[in-house]
Formats: structure tokens, C-alpha cells, sequence
């Protein structure tokens, strides 16, 4: 384990959870998980809807501080409060070196980001927060300019960036340069925990991936992933695949 990364693992506190029989803890990445080491510069967190992935990376973000719906460490709004108590969980072990930046992208969430940036903006108490995402307004590009201005403007480098499904508003070619940007930044000192079901991001070199499985989590290569393996099998024999899809 390398001491001066940022983020070393994350441990569950399995004596103090109430019941692995409740919502989050029964959920089959959770019962077994003791700790997860993660990469210095790129942890994948990857599988099927309802593993549990999203959840562990926001009980990560709230462990460190961060809104449960995303934003900067001084983002503190709540649209919702749908979080579960996994946080209260969790806990992060930390290197020797401390980030000067970091920023949870909440795909789901993110409109909820960009209100509060306008409302911020809109009180006039500072300096502009918008400027520090392009200077344009996250409410009058798409989606995906939205996402793609955040991880050009406002992710600065020597951060720590959690992100939760980044590829739901990116198209194959954004997502391509999104790995570009991730690497800038590596080499800028940054350290990235990314929830995703896209094999395009998860191909970044010599990352660390983890899938979350009905049996538990599991280190595996990208070769050797559901997502890869189904997506191969797909454009290998797509006339077999949508043949057995459409007919039964």
C-alpha cells in the first residue's frame, strides 16, 4: 500500500452495524466487505444496478465531508435527504498527504449542483462560483457540456474527485476525452474513485477495479469484467445477440 496517496482504503465497522439484514447492509457487496484498498490514482467500482456501488461511494463522500447529493467540500444544500446511514460506517484511512482540492459528481444529482451554483452566484456575497466552472451556466448547456465543463474548469488538480456514473450524460467521444482529462490530472497529483458501468472509462491504464457481484467484491482486470465480456460478445456477434434479444 502506497502511505502518501490520499485515500489508502475504506473499512466498514462491522462490530457497530445495527443488522446485515437492513437496507444498506444487506446488500451482497456490503455483507462481506471488511476493507477496500483503493488505487493512488484510479479505483473503478463497477456492476450491476442495485449492487451497491453508488451507495459505498457516497457513504466514501460523506466520510470525507462531502454533500450526500455532490458538489465542493462547501457545498452543504439538500434538495432530498434520500441518503442512506452507511456513511455513519464507514471509515476512510487517509495517506500522509492532504488534497487541496476536491469535488463529488453525482450524476443524478448534478441539476441540484448547478441550481445552487446560480443561487450562490445570485447573492453576490463573492467572487463568482460559476467562473470557476467555464464562466458559462450549467443550466444553458446540455447535460453533457455541463459535465464536461466541470471536469475541464472546476476539477483544478492535487484533489481528491469522487465520481458517481460520469458517463450517463457523455457520449462515447466526451467519454474518450474524459479519459484524457483524468490523466492530465493524475499527473497533476489527483487521486479518482469512479462508480461506472462504461468500459470506456473503466479502460484507464493500470487502474484498480472492483466489481460488485451477488457473491461479494472482487479485484478483477478489465478483460475479465461482466461489462467488458457482455459488450464484446454484443459487437463480436451482434446479429446472434439481437436474435436471442428480440426472439427469445
Amino acid at each position: 500500500m502506497i502511505k502518501n496517496q490520499y485515500l489508502r482504503c475504506v473499512q466498514l465497522k462491522r462490530s457497530q452495524v445495527p443488522s446485515f439484514k437492513k437496507y444498506p447492509f444487506n446488500l451482497p457487496s456490503l455483507r462481506s466487505l471488511d476493507e477496500l484498498e483503493f488505487h493512488p490514482n484510479v479505483t473503478f467500482l463497477i456492476g450491476e444496478n442495485g449492487m451497491g456501488k453508488s451507495t459505498l461511494l457516497e457513504a466514501i463522500g460523506l466520510a470525507l465531508g462531502f454533500n450526500p447529493e455532490g458538489g465542493s467540500l462547501n457545498f452543504n444544500f439538500s434538495t432530498y435527504d434520500s441518503h442512506s446511514p452507511l456513511g455513519d460506517y464507514m471509515r476512510v484511512i487517509k495517506g500522509v498527504n492532504r488534497p487541496s482540492d476536491g469535488f463529488f459528481l453525482r450524476a443524478e444529482s448534478f441539476y441540484n449542483v448547478a441550481s445552487t451554483i446560480e443561487e450562490l452566484d445570485m447573492e453576490g456575497s463573492g467572487p463568482r462560483v460559476i467562473d470557476s466552472f467555464g464562466g458559462v451556466s450549467l443550466h444553458e448547456q446540455s447535460h453533457g457540456e455541463a459535465f464536461f465543463a466541470t471536469f475541464l474548469h472546476r476539477f483544478r488538480g492535487n484533489g481528491v474527485y469522487l465520481l458517481d456514473e460520469p458517463e450517463a450524460a457523455l457520449s462515447p467521444l466526451r467519454q474518450m476525452s474524459m479519459l484524457t482529462r483524468i490523466h492530465d490530472l493524475v499527473k497533476d497529483h489527483s487521486q479518482f474513485i469512479i462508480a461506472t458501468h462504461s468500459p470506456i472509462i473503466m479502460a484507464y491504464p493500470n487502474a484498480k477495479i472492483f466489481e460488485f457481484t451477488e457473491e461479494g467484491i472482487h479485484e478483477c482486470p478489465l478483460e475479465e469484467t461482466n461489462h467488458y465480456k457482455m459488450m464484446k460478445q454484443f459487437f463480436d456477434n451482434k446479429e446472434r445477440m439481437l436474435h436471442h434479444l428480440l426472439n427469445g
